[in-house]
């Protein structure tokens, strides 16, 4: 048992600070651009494992409740320490980007941990929130409260990591400021889909799956589920919601703005102006993206 927990301890950061290096060195990155790419690599590894479990489980569990696997416990073993590697991780392209020029929040001292540390908790308050919710109540729950049963909704669970790779890669694309490229909106595309389809719809699908396993309606089924998958849901879901309502605002400024763009005429000189009368430099300042 807690070999894999060990096993894990060490892959998830022994691989960020392998890819850290590797891009460091072959690509003469800095220390902030490979430790930003080396997280979303490394988020975007982790959720090909567990969409792969996943995956396994459930097409190996014929009966929802009673059948078992034996890489359901094996893998959450194995995973838990990802969530805390990730918060430190987060953190540290928090902290890189605190040293890039622009990037200084008011009022805050580059060179302060301290301030560092409260600035980040306040952007990423969520994040954090969701990773600690994900060791302390999520790994009890799934390991141990559960008592062998459901192997098949754990592996419906691991699936939510399908949408990760494409959240990895939009905002790997947006820090080196590639928003307006095909690959980002395409990647667009794709997170809308897998976001909605492997996060918002999933908690209401394992009540429907449970529900057809026990012959009654879905609405009945809250009333009967375990008490810890109801607080699972009731908490997990409304965050999926949520993140879910930001990337479909951020998808619809970023479809929307080009086609908002005025039409350029062509000036006496030979250069493009907009329609509007602005110059390009005030039109490339103004429509600047987040």
């Amino acid at each position: 048992m807690w070999g894999l927990v060990a096993a894990g301890s060490v892959f998830f950061p022994g691989l960020f600070l392998l890819s850290k290096q590797a891009l460091k060195q072959l690509m003469g990155w800095s220390e902030g651009d490979a430790a930003v790419v080396s997280t979303r690599l490394v988020s975007s590894i982790q959720s090909i494992m567990a969409s792969s479990a996943g995956c396994i489980i459930i097409t190996s569990c014929r009966d929802v409740i009673e059948d078992r696997h034996w890489l359901t416990d094996a893998y959450i073993l194995f995973a838990t320490p990802y969530f805390a590697y990730d918060i430190y991780a987060m953190f540290l392209c928090y902290w890189h980007k605190l040293q890039v020029k622009g990037h200084e929040e008011a009022g805050q001292s580059v060179g302060s941990m301290g301030a560092a540390v409260i600035g980040y908790l306040r952007r990423e308050f969520l994040m954090v929130l969701h990773h600690i919710f994900m060791v302390t109540f999520c790994f009890p729950a799934s390991l141990l409260w559960r008592q062998g049963k459901g192997d098949y909704f754990q592996g419906i669970l691991f699936l939510a990591e399908l949408s990760t790779p494409s959240v990895s890669l939009g905002k790997v694309l947006i820090q080196y400021k590639k928003q307006h490229t095909l690959l980002h909106k395409v990647n667009g595309v794709v997170m809308l889909l897998t976001f909605f389809g492997c996060r918002v719809l999933l908690f209401p699908y394992l009540y429907y799956a449970y529900g057809r396993y026990a012959s009654m309606p879905m609405y009945q089924v809250p009333l009967v589920a375990p008490w810890q998958c109801n607080l699972g849901t009731a908490l997990l879901w409304p965050l999926q919601l949520y993140w879910f309502m930001l990337i479909c605002r951020g998808a619809l400024r970023l479809f929307t703005k080009r086609s908002n763009s005025p039409p350029a005429i062509l000036k006496a000189d030979g250069n493009l102006a907009p329609a509007n009368g602005c110059t390009t430099n005030q039109t490339a300042g103004g429509g600047r993206g987040e």
